[in-house]
């Protein structure tokens, strides 16, 4: 956890207490009594394809660079989460997309974040390395690089879909996903 020191509203020394009422410890500015909530951070992609093969950026910054991933990152404020996949998806990628379905939710407590992804298409072949990609490229399933992907939320994603693809019908999955040397 990352301990404030400052109140954000006055900028006065916090304390970490529990306040009357609540069951946890938050930040509460000894001066003016403003709470500092933190809550978990949302990271949004999408499962973007074209032509049954499914569009992935190789990371150009850390963590994990060099690693492949979907197209994904932090949801701005005043977006919705089928807008931050799209954004993502043209920043990382030069790619727009159209959304088809919401697809798979990993919730990651252990660092506070939820990754979130669509299902959705390119609507025309045209897509670039963005500024945090080295390259980008179109994949067919059984040539995904399973021993270079990033993130275990994105090996659970692409698996759920390669499934639900041998399934004829997607769903929406959902899973936990402990510190790594953890088991669920």
């Amino acid at each position: 956890m990352i301990m404030i020191r400052y109140c954000n509203h006055c900028g006065g020394e916090v304390e970490h207490l529990v306040p009357q009422g609540d069951s946890r410890a938050r930040h509460i500015c000894k001066a003016c009594g403003n709470i500092q909530y933190e809550n978990p951070r949302l990271v949004v992609g999408c499962v973007a394809t074209w032509e049954n093969k499914i569009l992935l950026c190789r990371r150009a910054i850390e963590p994990r660079r060099g690693y492949w991933t979907l197209p994904a990152g932090f949801m701005e404020n005043g977006e919705t989460t089928a807008e931050a996949a799209c954004r993502e998806t043209l920043e990382e990628a030069g790619a727009s997309i159209a959304i088809d379905a919401l697809f798979s939710m990993s919730s990651i407590a252990h660092i506070n974040q939820v990754h979130l992804f669509y299902r959705g298409h390119l609507t025309s072949s045209h897509f670039q390395a963005g500024e945090e990609s080295l390259e980008v490229m179109l994949v067919a399933p059984e040539n995904i690089p399973w021993q270079e992907i990033a993130f275990r939320s994105v090996t659970y994603c692409l698996q759920r879909y390669l499934e639900d693809i041998e399934l004829g019908a997607f769903g929406f999955h959902e899973n936990s996903l402990p510190p790594i040397g953890e088991s669920n």
